[in-house]
């Protein structure tokens, strides 16, 4: 997978065309079979092509050009495009009108000369970790090719899309997750800005409070320019931070539990590459995170907001919902305002609390998500459904309660399947957390082969220390 530094040089010094990306993007896309109407809820292809072919004039031309000019990007299904119906990876908003303008990153994101080729499938209205649609069928995760594993969500088809090599980035949102689980589960990066860094204007919301926008790509540097792109830079990439003397607070409780033994393994390994390469890693507890099953008692912020928002179309266009995500919406229908109002008041408290614990660190590492992609064919009742889901978005939606930034990059063994290794910074300081991230990348992705040992556990280190895949059957995606 080319990433965005690679694909600017080569198209500066001719040595690729934009339309040779957008005939590329395309033809993986048509290559995957049955996979690409699950990845893609709709394709820009004419106008992708005529832009790419335009960008190649005005190079040829020699006319000055944004610094990402005929680069393909994918775009969420929860963003307004100009002329386009946004319909959030649902039917209950197929006779919206649609967007007059693009959302402002999307905007960016064309102003800095990228090239949006089409419209990524996502959970419906974003309110699951899976990346399931009962709708539009679920895309099957590229890094298990042959089984028909969850991508994670709700930006699956933004992570697939990435995955799979059909672009090298794309723009998805994050309220408990939606960046990361997916990139964990897929095997590329994916970045949760601070809530207020990235205009969120012109998407359909899920939690006012909670809600980011971010990017998903093949590198920590590919997401750091995106980040200044999306925040009004010039795709600036983070000047990596130097590894030896970083200080990663590793939490012991709440994000350590309930583990899969690989999940714990591939994070226990990381940790000891990080330590040989002089970062000090530094058992921490945070007492706070124990707290929060009972803070997301009844939905918790995020759904009180997303009740609010969606009552009216519960009550007119409620049949068209997925029975998962209107029951999860419909959880909160009872709470008090005064609840709500004591939860915010709870956040801040929580906060506050944790800032004052991450003092004198770098940051916070923890495994993105506690388990492996399950199968989708094992999320067959809607009580194992519930199960997974909270798994997925426990550790991640930790970052959104706290609003601060946070990224997941892959750190399984080669061949294996991903697991995510998650760092979160504080409130607003999302490019030292790039930074950071950065400095340490090819520690996290190194790959360690086990001929045969056993790793070290997490608990272990954290005690006393200072291809496109070939198209599958499905016959059962609609869930």
């Amino acid at each position: 997978m080319l990433h965005l530094t690679e694909l600017t040089e080569r198209l500066r010094s001719r040595d690729l065309t934009s339309r040779d990306l957008v005939d590329a993007a395309l033809a993986r896309i048509e290559a995957s079979g049955r996979e690409g109407p699950l990845i893609f809820r709709a394709l820009d292809a004419e106008r992708a092509r005529e832009t790419a072919e335009h960008v190649d004039r005005a190079r040829a031309g020699g006319a000055a050009l944004p610094p990402f000019a005929g680069i393909p990007v994918t775009v969420k299904d929860l963003f307004d495009m100009a002329g386009e119906v946004t319909r959030a990876g649902s039917r209950v908003l197929d006779d919206a009108a649609p967007a007059a303008r693009d959302a402002p990153a999307v905007a960016l994101l064309r102003r800095a000369g990228f090239i949006v080729i089409g419209r990524t499938n996502m959970t419906e209205f974003a309110y699951s970790g899976l990346g399931v649609n009962a709708h539009f069928g679920t895309p099957a995760n590229p890094a298990a090719p042959g089984e028909i594993r969850i991508p994670g969500g709700s930006s699956s088809g933004a992570a697939v899309s990435v995955a799979a090599g059909m672009a090298p980035a794309a723009l998805g949102t994050d309220t408990g997750g939606s960046c990361r689980i997916p990139a964990a589960f897929c095997g590329i990066v994916g970045f949760k800005p601070s809530s207020t860094r990235i205009s969120r204007a012109g998407t359909v919301p899920l939690s006012r409070s909670l809600d980011s926008v971010g990017p998903l790509a093949g590198s920590v540097s590919c997401c750091a320019r995106l980040d200044s792109v999306l925040s009004g830079g010039r795709g600036e990439d983070a000047a990596p931070a130097p590894a030896p003397g970083l200080r990663l607070g590793v939490v012991g409780n709440y994000v350590a539990e309930a583990l899969d033994d690989a999940v714990g393994e591939a994070f226990g390994a990381t940790l000891n590459r990080l330590r040989g390469a002089g970062v000090e890693i530094i058992p921490v507890s945070i007492p706070e995170f124990d707290e929060m099953p009972t803070l997301n008692a009844m939905g918790g912020i995020v759904g009180a907001e997303a009740f609010a928002w969606h009552r009216e179309l519960l009550e007119t266009h409620g049949g068209l919902y997925d029975p998962f995500v209107r029951a999860r919406l419909e959880a909160s229908r009872g709470m008090p305002a005064a609840d709500y109002i004591l939860l915010l008041e709870e956040r801040e408290r929580v906060r506050a609390q944790v800032a004052a614990r991450m003092a004198g660190l770098d940051a916070l590492a923890m495994p993105t998500v506690q388990i492996l992609a399950p199968r989708l064919a094992d999320l067959d009742t809607a009580e194992r459904a519930t199960q997974v889901n909270r798994l997925c978005l426990r550790n991640t939606s930790l970052a959104n309660f706290l609003d601060v930034p946070a990224i997941s990059i892959p750190c399984q063994d080669t061949g294996a399947l991903p697991v995510g290794f998650m760092l979160m910074g504080r409130t607003g300081e999302d490019r030292q957390l790039l930074s950071v991230a950065a400095g340490l990348e090819a520690l996290i992705r190194k790959p360690q082969r086990t001929l045969g040992r056993s790793l070290p556990s997490h608990a272990s280190l954290t005690a006393g220390l200072a291809p496109v895949p070939q198209p599958v059957s499905r016959d059962n995606l609609m869930m």
